[in-house]
């Protein structure tokens, strides 16, 4: 009897978790490798950290996802290493214990982790949106800010509280700030008896010269006057040399400024993973200047028909990095392995389908464009809603998000506002505690091995 194929896949993002659930009727062996125990929604990060949305409605445990999959294996893990020539990966779980799975083929979907452009330590005082514990963080700072302008009675320190930065003029940085100005104007109001919320700040500032730059001129300013007319301050053409616990220092055609804020968003640029580098290395591989891999027009690697690397972890055709990207090509490498297995000629190279672009900016009010076609306000709205939907995983997420949105965009409220102290200081405690390594993103860490076992297929493990 012959051994089933082994694939492993790294990471249940987009996709990882559809890669995976592609493969549900081949005759294959998955073991799936993930840092969470859940897949991620990232698109409404944001929501999580201004109090819209629970943190379960946009990340469902991957083991329930998969339960009925018969063929797939999950275990945890942050895998760290690639052995090219002996085809097996090595992960390190929370714990620290270390083990290694060998492979047949090998996808890789990682995701990406938060750029700050050579300037890692801004992360302290500006957390980036990536993880479920940076949102989590950043609702906390949120509504902790109006809590501590409550109790400040110095205008300065009032002011500096009520003044939220967002770095980054693309979708996640409209979306948030967005968010942020509806807290202040529609939500908070009402419930201070010392501040009055519509006095709050909320400046976006980026280094180039347009919002949603990607989404062409007529939507960039549709945007901006969106943008502005919920109060947000817009700085354009600003570029952040620094960052503190008290503000930003930023350069502009004025010359240098400083703002002073407490609160600081970080929503501009992305990298791939420290993996990536890694697996380059190993492969012989190229990588982009955002540490992508240059991938074969089959998304394999370069060298290594059995790798593939996917959505924010390959270079192709200067594909961007948006949810669609991982989902087709994730697609694509199954299919690719089904037909390899089964003796089927190869299939054309990967073209990606683009179904549009879309952000919302505040309640009923979204741009999107699909082809050549642009959409704004209302209809935008709409749109957003129904696409984000048909993408949330799970039927009782989509039923429940429903429900908090109508609590949010029709009323004035926010279903979940509940921090803790925890949540705003979980990420210096465990870099105190070692749980992390310093030198890479919040949400790639992983500890050091303190175990090592090996681990097969239940086949080969007989």
């Amino acid at each position: 009897m012959s051994e089933q194929h082994r694939v492993v896949v790294v990471g249940a993002g987009f996709g990882g978790l559809f890669a995976t659930k592609a493969l549900k009727r081949a005759d294959v062996h998955v073991t799936l490798i993930n840092g969470t125990t859940h897949h991620l929604f990232q698109p409404l990060l944001y929501q999580v950290a201004t109090g819209i949305l629970s943190e379960g409605e946009i990340a469902p445990p991957v083991r329930e996802i998969l339960k009925k999959q018969e063929n797939v294996e999950v275990l945890l893990g942050w895998a760290h290493e690639v052995d090219v020539e002996r085809r097996i990966v090595t992960a390190t779980a929370t714990t620290g214990i270390e083990y290694q799975v060998p492979y047949d083929s090998l996808i890789v979907a990682a995701g990406a982790s938060q750029s700050y452009f050579g300037n890692d330590h801004f992360a302290e005082n500006a957390p980036g949106m990536k993880s479920i514990d940076d949102a989590l963080e950043l609702r906390g700072r949120i509504f902790g800010a109006f809590e501590m302008a409550e109790l400040e009675t110095d205008q300065e320190a009032i002011d500096r509280w009520l003044t939220f930065v967002v770095v980054g003029a693309g979708p996640t940085g409209v979306e948030m700030a967005g968010q942020i100005a509806e807290l202040a104007h529609r939500t908070l109001p009402g419930e201070y008896r010392r501040i009055d919320p519509k006095r709050a700040r909320v400046i976006l500032v980026d280094a180039v010269d347009a919002v949603l730059p990607s989404f062409g001129d007529h939507l960039s300013t549709q945007a901006l006057r969106q943008l502005h007319k919920i109060g947000v301050e817009v700085e354009l053409g600003t570029k952040v040399v620094g960052v503190d616990e008290g503000g930003i220092d930023v350069e502009t055609a004025r010359g240098a400024q400083r703002i002073e804020a407490a609160t600081k968003i970080w929503a501009a640029g992305v990298a791939a993973p420290p993996l990536a580098k890694k697996l380059a290395e190993a492969a012989g591989a190229e990588t982009d200047r955002a540490g992508r891999i240059l991938v074969n027009p089959d998304c394999t690697v370069p060298g290594h028909p059995e790798i593939f690397a996917l959505g924010d972890m390959m270079s192709l055709n200067r594909l961007p990095g948006v949810a669609q990207v991982a989902i087709q090509s994730g697609r694509y490498a199954a299919e690719t392995i089904k037909r390899r297995l089964a003796g089927k000629p190869a299939q054309e190279p990967f073209k990606y389908h683009d179904k549009g672009s879309m952000a919302t900016i505040s309640r009923f009010s979204a741009v999107a464009s699909t082809g050549k076609m642009h959409f704004t306000g209302v209809l935008g709205w709409f749109m957003w809603l129904a696409v984000h939907l048909l993408y949330l995983v799970g039927f009782k997420n989509r039923v429940s998000t429903i429900g908090h949105w109508f609590v949010s965009f029709v009323g004035n409220g926010r279903s979940e506002r509940v921090t803790t102290t925890q949540q705003v200081v979980a990420r210096s405690a465990i870099r105190r505690l070692g749980l992390l390594d310093t030198s890479v993103p919040a949400n790639e860490g992983v500890p050091a091995p303190v175990a090592v076992s090996k681990l097969g297929s239940p086949v080969a493990r007989g």
